[in-house]
């Protein structure tokens, strides 16, 4: 990594930056240019909200972007969602029209704010980390803070046309917090009186929950009360949320709440088609085809998708004592196990069902929930009423830990042992009776 450069506290029109690009490819490369910080000593709280261009190596090519650190922590990216990919050099310049704008080679703009003719004069980081162009009364013509990523800093608000988004490396999936929702949830937060969220916003002591009236309704409450809340983040590795406080002991940002704090409620705590077991450690489905090869890789040779070849084609496969952290809505109630089952079977694109009884086995509270991945699996009790079943290709089986398969092999260890032991006792006795043997004959021939 390289970092180099000066910081300022404001970038007027007309100024223009430049980041060389290495001419070779180095994987690993990170290259920052600091070009302003937040300046107030006065009411700094450490650490300080700084402001990068950067390049970075990514997949044989180099992304350039505009970046905002607390400390060591990027909190916003230009480049989260569309990475703008350029060769030799990356430039970042605020027009005189009061557009900034990330640019390559021959003026090739990457990225902008597009903000010409709306009187901006200066680019400006404030105290809380929003990054924001302001015209000649200081008038908010464009902020970050519209354009959440994975973090959410103090005093910024999520409202329904916002959501934090964050990616997990080398996979396709990824996570999101969100107000309304219509994706797959694996942890939320309901006000009482079943009133509904207009927006949060992220306060000193932890998550602020508001109506449509802007009146708050709730709040989460980060547990530490003498450090102020720093940000709120959903982490790309796991997809918990998190609320960080900075401790001046450790010199490090600290959970001061986690929504999750079991490695089992985690969604991706196991591979797709892996299963979160009592101990924390992951198992696979291990499934059985016609030709009796087990499937060991979780979901090896498992289609991802079954359209195209009826529902001739693939059947059920229910799990026992297993159920998903992922919930669906809406649920379809009053649905029997087998409809459940064959609503799944009627939709190329479902791989997975969850049929519950409810309340204490109500049959009249039966519910269905349809999934299209097989995921967020893990070990419950048994006796709870509630069946998981994946979609699997016709002559499939589940493997089961069989303890009379090791009994088995207990078995076959000690019949050969009991083989070998008399073997060698055989052995042993034909070695004496021969010997044996060759002495009287000896003796007899002496005399």
């Amino acid at each position: 990594m390289i970092n180099h450069g000066s910081c300022d506290s404001t970038i007027h029109v007309g100024h223009r930056v430049s980041l060389a690009i290495p001419l070779e490819y180095n994987d690993g490369f990170i290259g920052r240019a600091f070009l302003m910080d937040y300046g107030d000593d006065t009411k700094q709280i450490e650490p300080s909200f700084r402001v990068a261009l950067s390049t970075e190596a990514n997949k044989g090519k180099y992304s350039c972007s505009l970046e905002v650190f607390l400390g060591d922590v990027k909190v916003w990216n230009s480049g989260h969602y569309s990475k703008f990919y350029t060769s030799d050099v990356c430039f970042l310049e605020l027009t005189e029209d009061g557009d900034l704008q990330l640019k390559g080679p021959k003026n090739r703009i990457g990225w902008r704010t597009g903000t010409s003719g709306q009187g901006v004069e200066r680019l400006l980081i404030l105290r809380t980390g929003n990054l924001v162009l302001l015209d000649v009364l200081n008038q908010i013509k464009w902020q970050s803070y519209n354009f959440p990523t994975d973090v959410m800093l103090w005093g910024q608000r999520l409202d329904v046309s916002t959501w934090l988004t964050s990616f997990p490396r080398n996979t396709s999936s990824f996570y999101t917090f969100e107000i309304l929702y219509n994706k797959y949830s694996y942890w939320e937060f309901k006000p009482s009186k079943n009133r509904n969220i207009t927006f949060v916003e992220l306060g000193s002591k932890g998550l602020e929950l508001f109506d449509d009236k802007h009146k708050k309704m709730a709040q989460i409450i980060a547990s530490w009360k003498v450090q102020p809340v720093r940000f709120l983040a959903l982490g790309n590795r796991t997809g918990n949320l998190g609320i960080y406080f900075y401790s001046p002991t450790t010199r490090k940002f600290e959970a001061s709440f986690q929504a999750l704090n079991t490695t089992c409620d985690l969604p991706l705590a196991c591979k797709p088609y892996g299963i979160c077991t009592f101990s924390n450690s992951c198992s696979c489905i291990r499934l059985l085809t016609k030709k009796n090869h087990e499937v060991s890789d979780c979901n090896q040779r498992v289609p991802s998708r079954f359209c195209g070849g009826g529902t001739t084609q693939v059947k059920m496969l229910e799990l026992n004592d297993v159920v998903t952290v992922l919930k669906d809505a809406p649920k379809r109630i009053n649905v029997t196990k087998t409809t459940c089952a064959n609503l799944c079977l009627n939709d190329c694109k479902c791989v997975a069902a969850l049929h519950s009884y409810g309340d204490y086995g109500d049959p009249s509270s039966e519910q269905c929930s349809l999934f299209q991945l097989v995921a967020g699996i893990k070990q419950v009790e048994k006796g709870l009423g509630l069946s998981y079943m994946v979609k699997v290709p016709k002559g499939t089986s589940y493997h089961h830990n069989n303890p009379s398969v090791k009994k088995w092999v207990l078995i076959v260890v000690g019949v050969v042992d009991g083989l070998i032991i008399i073997l060698v006792l055989g052995g042993l006795v034909y070695y004496l009776v021969h010997k044996r043997r060759n002495n009287l004959q000896g003796t007899n021939n002496d005399t």
